[in-house]
C-alpha cells in the first residue's frame, strides 16, 4: 500500500502503538483486579476475554471514526448558576463522566472490601467468587470508556484508519502477552493491589475532570503512578531482606515455637 511507503506512516504506527500500550496499562490493571474475583481456574479465560473485548471495541469505534470525532460536538448546554456562561455537554463528556464515576465507585468498593474483609467474614472466612458474567459486564463497561479515550488519542497521532487499527492490534497483542504476569504480580502482592486501586481512583478522578473540560496532562498522572510503583518496589525489596532477620530473631527469643516436629 502506498501509505506504508511513506516513512512518516511507520513513525506514526510505532508512536501510536507505544501510546496505546501505555494507555492500555489502566485497562490491564482494572481487568487484573476484577478477574481476581474469579476462581483460579477461570482467571486466565476471563483475562483473555476481557482484553479481546477491548480490542473488538476499539476496532468497532475506529469503524465509526467520524462519529467519534463528532462526539465532542455539544449536544446541549447547561446554564451555570451565578455565572453568565453556558456549559456545553457532548457525548464525550457524558461517557468520560460516567466512566469516571464507575471507576471511583468500583475502586472505593474494592478498597473497602480489602481493608474490612467483609466478604470473608460474612461467609465464615471462606472467600466468595464472582461469576464470569458479572466480571465480563464490568469489563465491558470500562472497556467502552478506555476505548473511547484511546481512539481520541489515536485520531490525534495518525491520519489513516488502517494505521490506527494495526497499532491497536499490535498494542493488544503486547498486552495479551504480559497481562498474565501483571495480573499475577498484582494479586500476589496486597500492597501493590492497593496501589493499583489507588491508581484507578486517580484515573477515575481524571476522567471526571476531563469531562468538565479541565485538561490534565496524562504525563503527570503516569509519572506519579510510576514514581509510586518504584517506591513500592523498593519497599518490597527491603521487606524481603528484613524478613529472614526478623525470623531468626523470633527463633532466638522463643525457640520452642520453631521446633521441628
Amino acid at each position: 500500500m502506498e501509505i506504508f511507503a511513506n516513512p512518516d506512516t511507520w513513525i506514526s504506527l510505532l508512536t501510536l502503538t507505544f501510546m496505546e500500550v501505555v494507555l492500555g496499562i489502566d485497562n490491564i490493571v482494572f481487568i487484573s483486579i476484577i478477574v481476581g474475583r474469579l476462581p483460579k481456574e477461570q482467571q486466565g479465560k476471563g483475562r483473555t476475554i476481557g482484553l479481546s473485548l477491548a480490542l473488538v471495541f476499539r476496532i468497532i469505534l475506529l469503524m465509526f471514526i467520524s462519529w467519534i470525532v463528532g462526539a465532542s460536538a455539544p449536544l446541549f448546554t447547561i446554564n451555570l448558576p451565578f455565572t453568565e456562561s453556558d456549559f456545553p455537554v457532548s457525548w464525550r463528556d457524558i461517557i468520560l463522566f460516567a466512566g469516571g464515576l464507575f471507576l471511583l465507585a468500583k475502586s472505593t468498593t474494592e478498597i473497602h472490601n480489602k481493608l474490612e474483609g467483609e466478604e470473608e467474614e460474612a461467609h465464615g472466612g471462606a472467600k466468595t467468587y464472582a461469576t464470569m458474567s458479572q466480571v465480563l459486564i464490568q469489563i465491558i463497561l470500562i472497556d467502552i470508556v478506555f476505548s473511547f479515550d484511546s481512539i481520541l488519542t489515536a485520531v490525534g497521532l495518525a491520519q489513516e484508519v488502517i494505521v490506527m487499527i494495526i497499532a491497536v492490534i499490535l498494542a493488544m497483542i503486547i498486552m495479551l502477552i504480559f497481562a498474565k504476569y501483571v495480573s499475577d504480580f498484582v494479586n500476589k502482592h496486597p500492597t501493590v493491589k492497593m496501589l493499583a486501586l489507588s491508581f484507578l481512583l486517580l484515573i477515575g478522578f481524571m476522567l471526571i475532570v476531563e469531562s468538565l473540560h479541565q485538561h490534565i496532562p496524562k504525563g503527570y498522572i503516569y509519572f506519579a503512578m510510576f514514581f509510586s510503583l518504584m517506591v513500592e518496589m523498593l519497599n518490597m525489596k527491603l521487606r524481603k531482606k528484613t524478613e529472614p532477620v526478623q525470623l531468626r530473631q523470633s527463633e532466638v527469643q522463643d525457640p520452642e515455637k520453631h521446633e521441628v516436629v
